[in-house]
């Protein structure tokens, strides 16, 4: 795999170029609405779920953007990702390159916008006079997990898209059932000693927005154990969703 995406490294990158500039091409605000679809999420969720919740986590807003973002990339990632291979059936009926490429670049390419949205991150933690720690040192580690997370569960429904087109509603259910049961707006301390909480603990986006939390809220190291369980499952699966593409790649071009 590696050989062949350094030989059409060019390709690469010019796809992560395209999936970057193309996902705002023709609208005012262009590349801004990376900071602007967060923020208004934010804005919603600070009004209205400090009062379903019971919420009296200090600094919620700064708590709640520190989850949004991460959840924002991954939203994305797996709703652009699913269709990245139906989406260029033109090409691929025509021209030989690695199709991997085209989930790893709508990945790729949610990554450089998470990391760019980050800025809005700073500007909460100063805004909210909790500032930054040497903690954040750990965030290419934990983007990293979610890096393969996302990246193994793309490979999968891209490649199972192809032959079930209502995939991506399927998914697009699931996905919406899963920010429920990700720590996004609430901590996970809510519900200690619960089934909920054993529910949690299994999803693997809830503990990287944890470990997010950990270095920029809470200023702490994260879990280290967890996280170094969690790099490990994620690359065994993404290996193994590689694997599962690869085999289904070979009918790529007579279903399109």
């Amino acid at each position: 795999m590696f050989k062949e995406l350094y030989k059409y490294r060019e390709l690469l990158k010019t796809s992560v170029k395209k999936e970057i500039r193309g996902k705002y091409k023709g609208s005012f605000l262009g590349v801004l609405w990376s900071f602007v679809n967060p923020l208004l999420m934010t804005l919603v969720y600070a009004i209205v779920f400090p009062f379903l919740l019971k919420s009296t986590e200090p600094h919620y807003v700064t708590f709640i953007i520190i989850g949004v973002l991460p959840w924002t990339w991954f939203t994305n990632t797996i709703a652009l990702g699913t269709t990245s291979i139906l989406g260029n059936a033109g090409i691929i009926k025509k021209v030989y390159f690695p199709r991997e490429i085209l989930p790893i670049s709508v990945v790729t390419s949610g990554m450089i916008n998470f990391l760019i949205s980050c800025l809005i991150i700073l500007i909460f933690l100063f805004c909210s006079g909790i500032g930054l720690s040497f903690y954040i040192l750990w965030l290419p580690v934990i983007v990293l997990a979610q890096y393969l997370f996302s990246l193994g569960v793309v490979l999968i429904t891209s490649a199972i898209d192809i032959y079930i087109r209502d995939l991506e509603y399927i998914i697009n259910f699931f996905v919406t059932m899963l920010f429920y049961a990700t720590p996004i707006l609430y901590s996970p301390t809510m519900f200690a000693g619960t089934k909920i909480a054993s529910i949690i603990n299994l999803n693997p986006l809830g503990l990287i927005i944890n470990s997010y939390r950990d270095i920029f809220f809470y200023q702490q190291m994260p879990n280290l154990g967890s996280l170094g369980f969690l790099i490990v499952g994620c690359i065994a699966f993404c290996t193994l969703a590689y694997l599962l593409f690869k085999k289904l790649a070979k009918g790529f071009a007579e279903e399109v």
